[in-house]
């Protein structure tokens, strides 16, 4: 069952108040972060409901999230705030390492999001490298502004003991050789999924991964010094992890459990990297039973 969207859900109602009137919308917009890069942004759902940001992961993009972002019931409950980025999908590419092998460029290009949209006390989901933007900005802003958090085969620190078998094909998408990084970008989507995608979805997710320039990619390894930040989190916080995991390893889901405090596992059983993606068919009726 989709348990993430499910807890997500519960952890809004229990946070942010009672049901709001349903208006579904879309619309995208353009953010301009306080270094000078300009967002690709997408609010989605109910402009009245409970406010959920979802932040994608290495070399991937808004469209990581499309089967919440699309979802009839989520559309319904939720205002749900998507980006791009830096050096991802639709927002700029500017090739000066400096604007991406720091944490702080991260934090302040999140806040930035969420004051254009104006989000109140949002809950925040982050998958993969963007569970690390949620702790670059824990590190500068804290989690006073925030409503909850959910780390989605997160990263809390950035011990290789806890990576999985197929990590190493991140070092070899990072080649200016095209032919070799196509096929390293493909190793690398497969090794996301335990349950593979269809044809359709992994040719576009690749379209999306190919976007990203070989040398942002290597700019964006850099060290994981979130311990402090994690510990000091103060809200709802829930750790979804895939037990079958080949990128980061459940050690990485156990440790944040650990030093979060009071910090809710969810674990997926046969499921890799991308539960939001391979566990998505039994979305809906998780959601219904939720809203009862």
């Amino acid at each position: 069952m989709f348990r993430m969207i499910a807890k997500l859900a519960t952890l809004a109602a229990l946070l942010l108040g009672s049901e709001a009137s349903y208006s579904q919308s879309f619309k995208s917009f353009t953010v301009r972060t306080p270094d000078g890069l300009n967002i690709s942004a997408q609010e989605w759902g109910n402009p009245s409901g409970k406010e959920i940001i979802f932040i994608h992961g290495f070399m991937q993009s808004h469209l990581s999230w499309s089967k919440q972002l699309q979802d009839p019931e989520m559309l319904r409950q939720f205002r749900m705030i998507s980006y791009d980025f830096r050096g991802h999908g639709g927002s700029d590419k500017i090739l000066d390492a400096k604007l991406y092998n720091a944490g702080e460029p991260f934090a302040d290009e999140l806040n930035a999001v969420m004051r254009a949209a104006a989000l109140k006390r949002p809950i925040v989901v982050g998958w993969s490298y963007g569970s690390r933007i949620i702790s670059d900005y824990l590190i500068k802003y804290g989690s006073s502004g925030l409503a909850g958090i959910n780390f989605v085969g997160g990263v809390g620190n950035g011990d290789p003991k806890h990576f999985g078998s197929a990590m190493p094909l991140l070092a070899k998408t990072t080649t200016e050789d095209l032919a070799q990084n196509i096929d390293a970008t493909r190793a690398f989507i497969r090794g996301c999924f335990e349950k593979q995608p269809s044809d359709d979805e992994f040719q576009t997710i690749l379209a999306f991964n190919m976007v990203v320039p070989p040398r942002i990619r290597g700019w964006l390894r850099r060290p994981a010094p979130y311990e402090e930040a994690l510990k000091a989190i103060t809200v709802r916080t829930l750790v979804t992890h895939g037990t079958e995991d080949r990128i980061l390893g459940v050690g990485l889901a156990r440790y944040l459990i650990a030093t979060v405090p009071g910090a809710k596992a969810s674990f997926y059983e046969g499921i890799g990297h991308s539960p939001f993606w391979e566990d998505a068919p039994s979305l809906q009726p998780r959601a219904h039973r939720v809203r009862q």
